[in-house]
């Protein structure tokens, strides 16, 4: 049986590795190189050599940025400062992808809630806090129990009682058409005195 292609798939930390690694200073083999400032004006095409001298005068190191160029253009730089402001930016990048990914949890009470529900509902009310998510606290009158909306409004405030020091009160409590919603946040060192945060609107799961 013929197969086409290059051989068996790397391990996707070596694919990693590979697309990662950096030429620098001496593993910069190719003798000749198209070299650039730290300040980022250009020096021309000069012999790799040269090049290191230049780097090693100043301090610095002499950095591969474009090893598919003809010749390959490095540049003079930090290279460790360069590698620590690389990993800053990773970082942001994955903490904002975290924050986007997260989701505006619900909870549904009702006014006349049983003792034993009611813990439940608010135990996966902290647990859905701890993880980071934010909590849509809902519940909905039904029939007579919109003669008695106080009741509704006394549940969602013992709730919030009952979770305030894991969270922060981005939404009060407030009547909207036949059910009473608020919303809450996990609580932060930032947070501390409330106040919504300024993210995007993420999607809405429910738990009843």
């Amino acid at each position: 049986m013929c197969r086409t292609g290059y051989g068996p798939a790397e391990p996707q930390t070596r694919r990693r590795a590979i697309r990662t690694f950096i030429r620098t200073n001496h593993k910069i083999r190719v003798p000749s190189v198209r070299c650039v400032k730290e300040d980022g004006s250009m020096i021309g095409v000069i012999s790799t050599r040269e090049a290191m001298k230049l780097a090693v005068d100043a301090g610095l190191d002499l950095v591969e940025v474009s090893p598919n160029a003809e010749p390959p253009v490095c540049r003079i730089m930090d290279f460790g400062k360069y590698r620590y402001n690389e990993s800053i930016k990773r970082k942001q990048a994955r903490k904002q992808s975290m924050v986007h990914k997260r989701v505006v949890k619900e909870v549904k009470f009702h006014a006349n809630v049983a003792e034993h529900d009611y813990e439940t509902k608010v135990n996966h009310t902290r647990k859905f806090l701890e993880k980071g998510h934010k909590v849509k606290l809902s519940l909905q009158f039904r029939g007579r129990e919109n003669a008695h909306r106080e009741l509704g409004f006394e549940v969602i405030n013992r709730v919030l009682k009952d979770c305030e020091e894991l969270a922060m009160v981005e939404m009060e409590p407030r009547l909207m058409g036949r059910q009473i919603v608020a919303l809450i946040g996990k609580k932060s060192a930032k947070s501390h005195g409330g106040g919504a945060s300024k993210s995007s609107r993420p999607a809405v799961e429910t738990k009843t």
